[in-house]
């Protein structure tokens, strides 16, 4: 491929501004693999004078405007649903954009993908609180996400375009990666965690870390791989036995607190080791362990040093989507999501559901006072992933903290449905918490079948495990949910 060829080909991918590409071939082709070519261009970005990346940022279209736009922003825009707005959504967008561009100088910019409407707004609402140093590297990083998109998208309209036969030497839109799981670890004395504000909904304040337990899976990725599978060549294969290694070896040296923080070592530890590694998938399981009371010899009780009991309740969980950057620390967090998951949780009486639809295929009674078993599993997302990497300032939000808080409001809440419970859940987390982004819900219905309706001289009754099938819901609360209760609450309109 000649230059000419290549600014064609290549030089729509930052908005507008094809000199990226241009710098980038003059300084560094050929390129060996997508990320190579991202690198390349990124670093040039970096390198320009701050005149031209403001340049760059002002050459983005507002999101959800309606000004002529290019087609990949278009495409990106509808993907989103920012095309398909109502106007009391057109004219928050409008509002909320022309305050950021009025205070930071260019557009807000995002790298949609992924995300909502919803989510979208909350993130402008969030980042207008910000200094223009901090936005000027953010966009510049979200740019940066934007471009790497669309070469993806590029390559996969290449291939499919391409003979039926593809190149060996491209892995172009194909699902392709490998990994190790269940990797058991068990650190003890990791560095304490105190980064926790407090909370009215619970009492927990940090972890002293003194088992640091978890199961890990880790998934990794890369060009390189491709003959591994197409030719049985191993020469670029780190083998997962070695993975394994390098998971447990490094647990050592990991100086923070948090899972999301260990997550993100291991990531960097193996992009900095294997340069045929472009991106890693990485999650693990908290493995729970209670600190236990002992007889302190003045005839009360202490918590124990020593003895801890390994805990089958809810646990805490997290996973990473990390990649290659030109930052500072050489990485870029694509996705992460933090969770709580298997909490089980029965509330006796004070819980509702009736009203739903009646006809030839419904047998359920309506019930006003029903006890209810449901199982959760809830997660979250940071505004900033860092946040959650290495908090600071007591940013961290703890998956105690949240497990503690879904039962008091389950306690507080005399609920028509589940799904109105975890509604009202997710928005009180978000209250608490203004530095996350999203919460998720999945929730199950196990409420237990009853067997003696009522017993004499008391409340009580009998009641067995339920039959299956069982029913389940998954819902998403965003801060435009937020700000949407908080207008009804104060008499405004939505």
């Amino acid at each position: 491929m000649t230059g000419p060829q290549f600014i064609d080909a290549i030089g729509w991918v930052f908005e507008h501004s094809p000199w990226v590409a241009v710098r980038a071939w003059k300084k560094s082709a050929p390129f060996r693999s997508l990320a190579e070519l991202h690198e390349a261009m990124q670093l040039e970005v970096q390198l320009a004078t701050e005149s031209e990346q403001l340049a760059l940022l002002r050459a983005h279209p507002d999101l959800a405007g309606r000004l002529k736009m290019s087609e990949a922003s278009v495409s990106e825009q509808q993907g989103a649903g920012l095309t398909d707005l109502t106007p009391e959504e057109f004219a928050a967008f409008s509002s909320y954009n022309k305050l950021y561009t009025d205070k930071f100088g260019f557009p807000f910019i995002k790298a949609v993908r992924g995300h909502t409407k919803h989510t979208i707004l909350a993130a402008m609402m969030s980042r207008l609180k910000g200094s223009p140093e901090e936005e000027l590297e953010l966009a510049l990083r979200e740019v940066g996400k934007i471009a790497m998109f669309r070469l993806t998208d590029l390559i996969d309209e290449n291939a499919s375009a391409a003979s039926p036969t593809p190149s060996t030497n491209s892995m172009a839109g194909r699902t392709m990666y490998y990994g190790k799981g269940d990797v058991l670890v068990y650190r003890t004395f990791a560095a304490p965690l105190t980064a926790v504000a407090p909370i009215p909904e619970s009492g927990f304040s940090g972890h002293d870390n003194v088992i640091f337990a978890m199961n890990v899976k880790i998934a990794v990725r890369g060009d390189a791989f491709l003959p591994s599978f197409t030719e049985g060549d191993n020469s670029m294969v780190v083998a997962t036995d070695s993975m394994k290694n390098l998971i447990l070896r490094h647990a050592a040296d990991f100086t923070g607190s948090t899972i999301e923080g260990f997550l993100y070592h291991i990531c960097g530890t193996f992009l900095h080791k294997y340069s045929q590694m472009s991106a890693i998938e990485i999650s693990a399981d908290r493995i729970p362990f209670e600190m236990l009371q002992v007889p302190d010899g003045a005839g009360g009780l202490t918590d124990s040093s020593l003895v801890y009991r390994r805990s089958h309740n809810d646990h805490a969980s997290a996973a990473l989507e990390v990649t290659r950057s030109d930052s500072d620390s050489g990485l870029c967090v694509l996705g992460h999501q933090c969770a709580v998951s298997d909490l089980q949780l029965i509330k006796v009486k004070g819980s509702a559901f009736a009203g739903f639809v009646r006809d030839e295929y419904t047998t359920l009674p309506e019930t006003s006072d029903r006890p209810l078993f449901i199982w959760l599993n809830i997660r979250w997302s940071y505004l900033d992933p860092m946040d959650a990497i290495a908090p600071g300032e007591r940013r961290y939000v703890a998956a105690e903290q949240i497990r503690d808080l879904a039962h008091s409001v389950f306690h507080e809440l005399n609920s028509p449905s589940i799904q109105n419970l975890i509604y009202h859940i997710g928005l009180r987390i978000l209250t608490r918490f203004p530095q996350l982004e999203e919460v998720r819900f999945e929730s199950n219905n196990r409420t237990w079948e009853t067997i003696v309706e009522s017993i004499p001289d008391g409340e009580g009754r009998v009641y067995t495990e339920p039959r299956p099938p069982y029913g389940f819901q998954g819902f998403a609360v965003t801060r435009a949910d937020l700000a949407r209760a908080e207008a009804a609450a104060d008499g405004e309109a939505p």
